[in-house]
């Protein structure tokens, strides 16, 4: 016999984690109906999904909208979210390179981040090939490189860094949930944390070229 706590469900609110009836959902767990039926369990799942997949694209465009909004407070916001920054940052490098028009419904967030660095034709070049072939975002990683591989051939350097053992340890479960390896992770992340700061860099640049009065040349003539 199974033992259920069912009058729970009905005496607890669902909140804005909801995902119906059938479930109820805190911070730290989802408890599910014994009694669910299979497609009611299945309908539950793919609404999972979807928030997984749309969660990174609301977060980047949630801060963009607070950088342009609340330029002065919105770094106090976030720091009231619990929500890492440099995460946020580099979800919104990525949104700001794919506005809302061109991003895939059928591909991940990480996904347009694997492109995001090339022009634009090439970004869609490759999404397209993604979508149409069913490419993880590992996939396409992969496929992106042998094309460059194929292109050229690269000069290779080997780089040696000292890291404590903990923090090994905690890259390679990372590597290891993107499906790769920890050299491959660590080329990437690098990849992707040079490419945010030359486009912010770039962004503030042009900021600063808008906001400053012109001044004139070493060559200007000067009048009396």
């Amino acid at each position: 016999m199974t033992i259920t706590d069912e009058p729970a469900f009905a005496e607890k609110s669902q909140g804005p984690l909801s995902v119906g009836h059938d479930a109820l959902t805190t911070r730290t767990a989802l408890r599910i109906k014994d009694r669910v039926t299979f497609e009611s369990w299945i309908r539950i799942g793919k609404h999972l999904s979807a928030i997984h997949d749309a969660s990174g694209w609301w977060l980047a465009d949630w801060l963009i909208f607070g950088e342009r909004k609340y330029s002065e407070r919105y770094a106090k916001a976030i720091a009231e979210t619990n929500l890492d920054y440099q995460t946020l940052r580099n979800y919104a490098w990525v949104a700001r390179r794919f506005p809302a028009a061109r991003r895939r419904a059928s591909l991940s967030l990480q996904h347009h981040a694997e492109v995001a660095s090339q022009p634009g034709d090439e970004q869609d070049r490759w999404l397209d090939l993604a979508e149409s072939n069913g490419w993880s975002k590992s996939q396409l990683r992969r496929e992106i490189k042998a094309s460059h591989e194929g292109n050229h051939t690269q000069q290779l350097t080997t780089l040696n860094i000292r890291v404590d053992v903990s923090k090994r340890l905690q890259w390679e479960k990372v590597a290891a949930d993107n499906l790769c390896r920890l050299d491959e992770w660590i080329v990437g992340s690098l990849d992707s944390a040079a490419a945010a700061i030359a486009c912010e860099a770039q962004s503030l640049g042009e900021l600063a070229s808008a906001s400053a009065p012109a001044l004139p040349g070493p060559c200007a003539s000067t009048e009396e």
